[in-house]
């Protein structure tokens, strides 16, 4: 008995050794200096919650509140976006301080050796108040310790002003309401109503371990709205004060059931250990052979696609929906943060095949939240809609969920939804009589971005097509089968570029295909673009496209031009440069693959490749651009895995070659999708042949439905 025990004992242990830990290949620094927009501090995969450290909150380059070489911490606030290029949330700035007459501000600087981030855990030493400060979160709740190593008094200032703003002089004005609660004197309660990128309610519960032993308010500025107070607390020199910051969208009681659903104890230890577990039980779906510094590249990009969408509904499934009504979420699942400009493109793609348990749930919220705003979100956040960048195309990410077999959610309501979107207009971003009119919108009857509205436009219409097909929808596939061609419209045959052009038919003069454009700084026809990098935006169609370039050589040459043509940006969006391809911007993001549907391959590999060596390193400064919502993440992760949906609706996805040598996908039902790469090297980045399943491959592309059906993809690679 003796030795069985001990031999259980044995397997035990060697069972744990062998237990893959993924979140020491995740660097949440990563992208955090430079375009990246990211965040270091602590959340859980697709939670309300993102608290981490605020180094700045003014302008472009504070969309996160952080930048990686800043030599001050202002504090810490609740609730983040992952690299965007808009500002908003920044909710509830907390910070500790220690006593200090005639303060200027309460910031401080920070030992730098000292900070250190991993997946919902982030610490550093506040040197000026002599504080460790460490953070971790739940779904709903921030999580923060303090540990005071000076003698002075302990305090720590709460401002409900804060907030990210694009201008120094609007700073403090974006609060239009604040409600605080003192309900004992360890627990606050309270509601906030501000304005940044939309009007956002927030309703929250911040509770103490130690008692309070003194209220300071602050003096407000007479523009202020907000709340600023210094809670005291008795503490002596080493002695740790934790607090727990829970927030809801509907109401202060939702706020108290999520804090004591989520954490009704005192044990930041525990919580710091259940998110790296939740994060180690989401990243382990891709296993990677590769080299620590791909492993770091892929794991990080796998982290920063997985922070959001939010699921923004309590944990009993309130939530307030655009019009401030409390509603029940199914499931108590109720997602927003739909940047599906950029996230269509493979972001969402990434989730059907990683996330499938997410899909439906995603699915059905952009469905909801079409209902109560009259059409599916632009830019869905808190959910609400920002308005911001062209067409919509949630449209693209519900049918293709749709198209790949989903079926969790209401196909009709979905439908209904696309249908209303494209065919209803609305105050912004919508004008269906024009489109209709003219069969493309009109430069000189459009305030801006004609061009790229109308190429975006068209493709949701693609996607309304497919999805009305495959329902059996005759006349709606009849209706949108018409507008999925408008793109040639726009082709001016002789310069061979998409072409912004006049409601009479004539073309706009002057033209120059070089010239960028972003209609808040400096309005144009095209969306953070040129029309060297928008003439490549037809996803749906590239053989139509082929034919209007003159065939499949005249195609090539042309993007040989586009890809060594040199562009000189103006542009902060427009970056990670390559000729006149842009990889810190989404538009370019699937042109290299258009060579292996034009019969040059071996292009799109050499261009995989130098994306991989130019554009992305496990550095603060390693991203070309905006994450955006980790799209420029998936971009990584499946062009690494050897593919990439060039149309995502279709369910293909173009082959590229792969960067690393073996990926183990788990996909939907538990069963494995393998991919392998034979003989890669750095010289050896060319594929001579493909085999599936051991037999011969010779599409030029893989289905999603090849790819859930699990199996083993191998590239045998060459020189």
């Amino acid at each position: 008995m003796k030795k069985l025990l001990s031999f259980s004992a044995a397997l035990l242990i060697c069972a744990g050794a062998m237990a893959q830990d993924y979140t020491k290949y995740v660097d949440p620094f990563v992208g955090t200096q430079g375009t990246g927009h990211t965040f270091p501090g602590a959340c859980v995969p697709f939670g309300m919650i993102q608290t981490s450290p605020v180094t700045g909150a003014v302008g472009w380059d504070y969309c996160s509140e952080y930048i990686y070489t800043d030599k001050e911490i202002w504090g810490f606030t609740q609730n983040h976006l992952n690299g965007t290029g808009c500002m908003d949330l920044g909710d509830i700035l907390v910070t500790p301080v220690t006593a200090r007459k005639n303060r200027v501000n309460y910031h401080s600087t920070f030992d730098k050796a000292s900070e250190t981030a991993k997946p919902g855990y982030y610490s550093v030493n506040l040197t000026q108040t002599g504080v460790k400060a460490e953070l971790t979160a739940t779904g709903h709740v921030a999580y923060h310790r303090y540990t005071y190593n000076q003698t002075d008094s302990a305090a720590v200032l709460v401002d409900l002003q804060h907030g990210p703003s694009w201008n120094i002089n609007q700073y403090h004005s974006q609060v239009n309401a604040c409600e605080v609660n003192w309900e004992d004197n360890q627990t606050i309660s309270g509601h906030v109503n501000n304005s940044v990128w939309v009007d956002q309610d927030y309703y929250f519960v911040i509770k103490f371990n130690k008692p309070m032993t003194r209220l300071t308010n602050l003096p407000l500025m007479k523009t202020e709205k907000g709340n600023k107070m210094v809670i005291s607390f008795d503490m002596k020199k080493g002695e740790q004060l934790e607090m727990k910051i829970a927030l809801s969208s509907a109401s202060i009681a939702g706020a108290h059931r999520n804090l004591q659903a989520e954490v009704p104890g005192w044990d930041f230890d525990g919580c710091v250990k259940a998110a790296d577990a939740t994060w180690n039980k989401y990243l382990s779906r891709i296993k990677v052979t590769g080299t620590d510094e791909q492993k770091k590249n892929f794991y990080t990009s796998f982290y920063h696609a997985l922070i959001q969408p939010n699921n923004i509904a309590d944990v009993d499934g309130d939530y307030r929906d655009s019009k401030g009504n409390i509603k029940k979420a199914d499931n108590n699942e109720y997602y927003s943060t739909f940047s599906t400009w950029d996230t269509y493109r493979a972001a969402h793609p990434f989730y059907t095949i990683a996330m499938p348990d997410k899909v439906d749930a995603l699915v059905s919220s952009l469905v909801t939240q079409s209902e109560d705003l009259g059409f599916i979100p632009i830019w869905g956040l808190w959910g609400k809609d920002n308005y911001c960048m062209v067409a919509n195309h949630g449209v693209s990410v519900i049918a293709e969920a749709y198209h790949k077999g989903f079926r969790g959610f209401d196909a009709e309501r979905a439908f209904q939804a696309i249908k209303t979107t494209q065919t209803k207009s609305h105050k912004l971003k919508s004008d269906w009589e024009q489109y209709m009119k003219y069969g493309y919108l009109a430069t000189d009857k459009t305030e801006a971005e004609s061009v790229s509205s109308t190429l975006e436009n068209v493709y949701d219409d693609y996607a309304a097509w497919d999805m009305a097909t495959l329902m059996g929808k005759t006349e709606d596939a009849a209706y949108f089968a018409n507008r999925k061609e408008f793109y040639k419209n726009l082709f001016d045959p002789e310069t061979k570029f998409m072409r912004p052009r006049n409601s009479d038919g004539t073309w706009k003069t002057p033209f120059d295909p070089t010239g960028l454009a972003h209609a808040e700084s400096s309005g144009g026809d095209y969306t953070e673009g040129n029309a060297w990098q928008y003439t490549w935006h037809v996803q749906h169609d590239v053989p139509g496209l082929i034919k209007l370039m003159g065939g499949k050589k005249a195609f090539t040459d042309k993007l040989d031009i586009f890809f060594s043509t040199k562009l000189e940006s103006t542009l902060s969006d427009v970056t990670g440069l390559i000729g006149q391809y842009a990889h810190g911007n989404e538009p370019s993001h699937h042109v290299a693959y258009l060579y292996a549907l034009a019969g040059k391959p071996e292009r799109t590999q050499e261009l995989v490749r130098e994306v991989f060596d130019t554009q992305y390193s496990p550095r603060p400064d390693g991203l070309c651009g905006n994450d955006d919502c980790g799209q420029m993440s998936a971009w990584y992760m499946l062009s690494a895995m050897g593919f990439y949906p060039v149309d995502p609706v279709s369910g293909k996805y173009v082959f590229g070659a792969p960067q690393m040598p073996k990926f183990e996908v788990t996909v939907q039902g538990g069963k494995t999708f393998t991919v392998e790469a034979q003989n890669l090297s750095k010289e050896n980045l060319h594929v001579a042949k493909i085999l599936l399943n051991g037999k011969p491959y010779k599409k030029n592309y893989i289905d999603h439905k090849d790819i859930v059906k699990g199996g083993k993809l191998v590239f045998v690679m060459k020189k």
